[in-house]
């Protein structure tokens, strides 16, 4: 297997233990664009967002949402310091929006995954997040409570998206 395809077995690995049935979506994989930056990133939470309207458990609340325009994410999201993407990223997995006492995985499990594809991407890896930490405000992207991750290091990129009921 290629440096590469181990990379991106691993990111879809580690993000697969990410996932939830109905709150956590997520995304791994290699871009197929030459030179890819935020848009082609974007891009791809766009494709997870339609992902999760397509999902019964949320199609019935929004049945004619279409994910926002790539100009319209990229105005919503935000950078995240690399050093902060794999706490994120574990809590997003962890905690439920709605319900903080509830949580969806446990959380040493998704810490290490969380690490994984944080590592895997490397400490020169962007990410970005539709949360202002600093302000405190949240760029939701789809009708209900959400939270996104994405991190790229411009061959590879990972999504995660949770949403709640609002």
């Amino acid at each position: 297997m290629t440096s590469t395809g181990a990379v991106l077995a691993g990111l879809c690995a580690a993000m697969a233990e990410l996932a939830t049935p109905v709150r956590v979506y997520v995304a791994a994989g290699r871009f197929t664009e030459p030179d890819p930056d935020l848009p082609e990133l974007v891009a791809r939470i766009g494709l997870l967002l339609a992902d999760m309207a397509a999902d019964e458990a949320w199609r019935r609340f929004a049945p004619e949402y279409m994910p926002p325009s790539v100009p319209e994410l990229c105005a919503a999201l935000e950078p995240l310091e690399t050093h902060e993407a794999a706490p994120f990223l574990a809590r997003l997995a962890t905690v439920d929006l709605y319900w903080p006492t509830h949580r969806h995985l446990p959380a040493e499990a998704a810490a290490r995954a969380a690490d994984r594809a944080v590592s895997l991407l490397g400490p020169d890896g962007s990410w970005w997040s539709n949360h202002d930490e600093a302000g405190g405000a949240v760029n939701g992207v789809s009708p209900f409570l959400d939270s996104v991750v994405a991190g790229t290091d411009g061959e590879h990129f990972v999504v995660a998206l949770q949403v709640a009921p609002d």
